[in-house]
């Protein structure tokens, strides 16, 4: 790892060839021919000094300044580089966060993944994941950071909205369908590995999880996203029995890659995602993020001294450097040009999800028909009433806030909709009232909070003795201390107490709920007519929701989740949590457990049309049970229905019943369709003694549009010993 005598590199990783092409671009060239990417990363690392190799391994931006920067200026305003060097033409990584889109730039901000789970559709969100991939790659990212499939085991934690919701089968297929479209243009990273499902805690708290809860509930998604594909993985901040997730040596080697094969690289989580530098170089912790911060005073001495094994840190670089050249080598299509950011097709995509994503809770009839959707003929005077009606709203304003050049609100959306009706404030003598309520970015998000001066200490020293001060003052002069874990699963009680006034001064009330995860609606829910899950629905939200209040769109979303009648229904949630135990109940499978109605269950919506299922059936062919039933749209307008698997095992601790898959069919007025579901049989497997045990026994196998659907079709599958 030295350069010769003269000074040069060595020559099989030289900088330069005679031909004048850099090292990496030979070595991509090569991949692409059929070299393996891992000795061809091999041979750019053995030109390189100690020095290079090691800055392989964190961020290439110094500490002092950019931490100050990066609180104070904003938040991945361009992307964020790692390992790169110029040298050899190694680009580096060249990181842009998500999920919503781009965090770079000024990009298109689409629904948040709770909203865009709601859609149950993976192929629209490989759609997404293609346009969010286009606009970084426009922008000079490489990587999208932002499959972020962290499972809602309680709708309290702050950050429920970057998720997909509380079942992994979901969680899986949309992540990796996020994952792949992605890969079109850029590298992507599934996060945060594993069980990080607290906000304000999320830097002590210590998760333990036994064998079974961490394998069967915590892991399988991250575990299809790796079988997708992904090139890296970002590791949790909290700890995972007794160890931290960046340098925990069971999730990230013995899981990760012994048992799961996984061949990309793995990164920290930022700033504080890491507490051994060296140690977690050993653990499987290849690269640590976003600067230069740990790692910089620690690995050179720590590999002069030998206390940093030279294999391990040759091991980690060789991971990013082969994952960089696997993926270039196989990159097909040239970057897009500056214009697709935000364009035009994608805030058409943008606005499709949204409503596509919002799910109807309830539509009672007014008069002779249900109220929705509304009829534009009838329309002279529509109240658009609520704090949130005319804010733009996007979502929280931690790392996965995407600066869109505009967002539509629902006041501006329903007015572009209904040019010729007048908007009034009082809902009387309306001939409907819409009541746009719920949360914002100070009711939950990401939570950073004040500095904390046991975190400080992961901070290099400064030549400037007042920069740990200066970086206080910037740092509480920013967003930090907003969102977090929230306190209730209610509304606010002037919500609340609005919607009983504007219901009582008006029979056409619709409620429009904007949150992230579920809202528990007792106290109301029953004195309105309409109830619309909204969602923080992108920059082209208010034109979907006026889509879909005025029929020109489906409601076509369904529940991510169970909602529940009373918190207490739920696992119990501590958002000052030192130490806390997962176990396998949490959401719809709790409910089902303690027979607990839901007020909404899991993979609940309504439509502007109706379904039945019939002619259901089951097979066990090799390694994989395919469920199949038609659908049948009864209704008069096109619609879109998810059909969903869900499947009781045979299990001696008592009921054990969970969505194994699902599909979604689109269906015109009168037709039929077939619909068909696939499951893997080790989806049914329960973990025990390090390996699966696929249990013999009947399985029986509800085939619904929600998990209580009373007209569920149900089967029974056994399976042999």
């Amino acid at each position: 790892m030295t350069p010769s005598a003269d000074g040069a590199a060595d020559p099989r990783g030289g900088a330069v060839s005679d031909s004048g092409v850099p090292a990496y671009d030979r070595a991509v060239a090569a991949v692409r021919s059929g070299a393996d990417p891992v000795a061809a990363a091999g041979e750019l690392l053995s030109g390189l000094t100690d020095a290079e190799l090691l800055g392989l391994l964190d961020g290439d931006e110094p500490f002092w300044p950019g931490m100050p920067d990066m609180m104070g200026k904003g938040y991945n305003l361009e992307p964020i580089v790692a390992g790169a060097l110029p040298r050899i033409g190694l680009p580096g990584i060249r990181f842009s966060d998500g999920p919503r889109g781009a965090v770079i730039g000024h990009s298109t901000a689409f629904p948040v993944p709770m909203a865009r789970g709601a859609t149950w559709d993976p192929a629209l969100e490989e759609r997404v994941g293609a346009a969010i991939g286009a606009e970084i790659r426009a922008q000079g990212g490489n990587l999208f950071a932002g499959v972020c499939i962290n499972l809602l085991r309680h709708p309290a934690w702050g950050r429920a909205q970057e998720t997909y919701g509380e079942e992994p089968a979901l969680l899986g297929a949309m992540g990796a369908a996020l994952a792949l479209g992605a890969q079109q243009h850029v590298m992507a990273c599934v996060k945060h590995y594993a069980c990080n499902s607290m906000e304000n805690a999320r830097f002590t708290v210590d998760v333990q999880v036994d064998e079974r809860a961490l394998h069967e509930v915590y892991l399988p998604h991250f575990r299809a996203v790796v079988d997708a594909g992904v090139t890296a993985v970002m590791s949790a901040y909290n700890s995972v029995n007794g160890e931290w997730c960046g340098q925990n040596r069971t999730l990230l080697t013995g899981i990760l890659r012994d048992e799961w094969g996984f061949a990309g690289f793995v990164m920290s989580d930022f700033i504080w995602g890491l507490r051994d530098p060296v140690g977690s170089v050993a653990a499987g912790l290849d690269l640590e993020m976003p600067f230069a911060q740990q790692r910089v005073r620690t690995l050179p001495a720590a590999l002069a001294s030998g206390r940093l094994d030279r294999a391990d840190a040759e091991r980690a670089a060789r991971r990013i450097v082969a994952t960089q050249l696997r993926f270039a080598a196989g990159l097909d299509t040239p970057a897009p040009g500056p214009g697709v950011v935000a364009s035009a097709a994608h805030r058409a995509l943008a606005r499709e999800v949204a409503g596509r994503s919002m799910v109807l809770l309830r539509n009672e009839p007014v008069g002779d028909r249900p109220l929705l959707p509304l009829d534009r003929a009838v329309l002279r005077r529509v109240a658009v009433v609520g704090r949130l009606a005319d804010l733009p709203n996007t979502g929280d304003h931690g790392s996965s806030d995407v600066r869109a050049p505009e967002v539509v609100t629902s006041l501006a959306g329903l007015r572009a909709a209904l040019p010729g009706v007048t908007f009034v404030p009082d809902p009387i003598g309306a001939d409907a009232a819409v009541v746009v309520v719920g949360y914002t970015a100070a009711d939950e998000g990401e939570f950073v909070g004040s500095p904390d001066a046991e975190l400080a200490t992961l901070y290099p020293p400064s030549d400037d003795p007042d920069a740990l001060a200066a970086l206080a003052r910037v740092w509480e002069a920013g967003p930090q201390a907003v969102g977090g874990d929230r306190d209730s699963l209610r509304l606010h009680p002037q919500d609340e107490q609005l919607i009983s006034t504007v219901a009582a001064a008006n029979s056409r009330t619709i409620v429009v709920i904007v949150a992230g995860a579920a809202v528990t609606m007792e106290a109301w829910r029953h004195q309105v007519p309409a109830i619309l899950l909204g969602w923080y629905s992108g920059m082209e939200g208010g034109a979907a929701l006026a889509d879909v209040l005025l029929g020109d769109r489906e409601p076509g979303g369904r529940l991510p989740f169970a909602v529940p009648r009373d918190e207490a229904d739920l696992p119990p949630f501590d958002k000052h949590a030192t130490a806390v135990t997962y176990d396998r109940w949490h959401g719809q499978r709790l409910l089902d457990r303690t027979g607990t109605a839901a007020a909404y269950p899991l993979g609940y919506g309504l439509s502007y049309t109706s379904f039945a299922l019939s002619d259901a059936s089951a097979a066990v062919d090799r390694d994989v049970l395919t469920v199949r039933a038609t659908v049948a749209n009864t209704g008069d307008r096109p619609g879109g229905h998810v059909v969903q698997a869900y499947a009781t095992r045979p299990d001696p601790d008592g009921p054990d019943r969970f969505l194994v898959g699902f599909t979604r069919v689109e269906v015109a007025p009168g037709e039929r369709v077939p619909a068909t579901v696939e499951v893997p049989l080790g989806r049914l497997a329960v973990r025990a003694g390090g390996g699966w045990q696929l249990r013999p026994g009947p399985y029986r196998i509800d085939v619904a549009g929600h998990a209580a659907d009373p007209d569920a079709l149900t089967l029974t599958v056994d399976l042999p010993s």
